[in-house]
This record gives C-alpha cells, structure tokens and sequence, in this order.
C-alpha cells in the first residue's frame, strides 16, 4: 500500500500545527489554500479516491462536498472551533485503519474493482454480484499471466485432481462471462483462448 497521507483544505493553522508535531506520526501532510487547487489536484490524479489518503476540512466547505471525485468515507470534517489535537490524530488513525482494511478486501482489474468482501464487481456505472466460486475464478486467472486451462481451473479453483467434468468449469466461465457481457457489455473481461483462459 502507498504511504499515507493527509490533505489539509483551507485551514492553514491546523497544517502549521501538525507540521510542528510531524514526528510523532508517519503519514504526510498537504495543505491546500483553498478547495479550487485541491479539486484541481484531485482531478489530475483521477483516483484521488482509492488512494490511501484523508481530507480535513471545515463543515461548511461546501465546494469541497459537492465535488464527484471526493469520497466521502475519507473526510472529516470539522467546526471552525478550537480543535483538539489527540481527538483529531485518533480520527485520522481510526479511518487509516479502516481504509487499510478496505484497502486489503478489494483489489483493481483491468477497468474493475473487485470487492471480496461484498462479492461485486464494478466500475464507475455498474456494480455486478458474483457468486464465491466466480471471486475464486477471477482471483485465479488473475495471479497469471498466461491462459489457463480447464485442467487448472479444476485443480486450482475447484481443488480436484480428477472427477469433475470439464464442462462444469466451461459452464461456470460461460456464466460468469454473460453476466458481465450482459452488466458491463465487456466481452473481453475474460478471455476464452485455444491454449485456455485469461483475464
């Protein structure tokens, strides 16, 4: 995972507060002088939402939450008041924590997320279910970078050496394939080649 860090949105004392406290913690630190460069930033990188990262700013910085590239999980927000300090460090611990965890559930192919936990796949217009045995398919096709047969998959997802019919590993991929055709109108997800399968 990449290092973590935090954005600071137009509350410059805040950023000059912890910029004298930085060794007591290892996440970095961006301050932002007003929300227009940040969002100008935060287009630029284009994830800016699945990166390990959180964004301080005021309640009522409303520029800020209307913004489509933002996600909302990795804000906190904050009244203009006196802040104080520990509270504040055990908020940014607590998301890091929890984006970590997120982080390590859910892994990116091709143009999809693939959450483990909820079992969906998605990208920025459709989400799709998938069923435990199609999570297992795609993680496997994934680790490689060659086609793999049906043998493999046999071996490997359905963790038989011999008994299982070949056409119950065909039937599933057919499946799995015409779901996300169907969702996502993607025939090239995964990749039905002489030598075997692929994503």
């Amino acid at each position: 995972m990449t290092k973590s860090f935090i954005s600071i949105v137009e509350i410059f004392t805040l950023y000059e507060v912890l910029i004298e406290i930085k060794s007591s913690f290892s996440f970095g630190i961006f301050n932002y002088a007003n929300t227009e460069d940040f969002i100008n930033h935060a287009n630029k990188e284009k994830s800016l939402e699945n990166l390990n990262s959180i964004i301080i700013a005021k309640k009522n910085n409303k520029n800020l939450l209307v913004s489509k590239k933002i996600n909302t999980n990795s804000l906190i927000l904050i009244d203009d008041v006196p802040i104080k300090i520990n509270s504040l460090l055990d908020k940014i611990n607590i998301l890091f924590i929890k984006q970590k965890y997120d982080f390590q559930s859910q892994f990116i192919i091709k143009n999809y997320t693939i959450n483990l936990n909820s079992k969906i796949i998605s990208n920025q217009k459709n989400s799709l279910k998938l069923t435990e045995r199609e999570i297992d398919i795609i993680s496997f096709l994934k680790k490689s970078s060659i086609p793999q047969s049906v043998n493999a998959l046999q071996n490997e997802v359905w963790k038989y050496s011999s008994g299982l019919e070949t056409h119950t590993v065909e039937t599933h991929i057919y499946r799995l394939r015409k779901k996300i055709k169907n969702k996502f109108n993607d025939d090239n997800f995964i990749l039905s080649l002489k030598e075997g399968y692929k994503i």
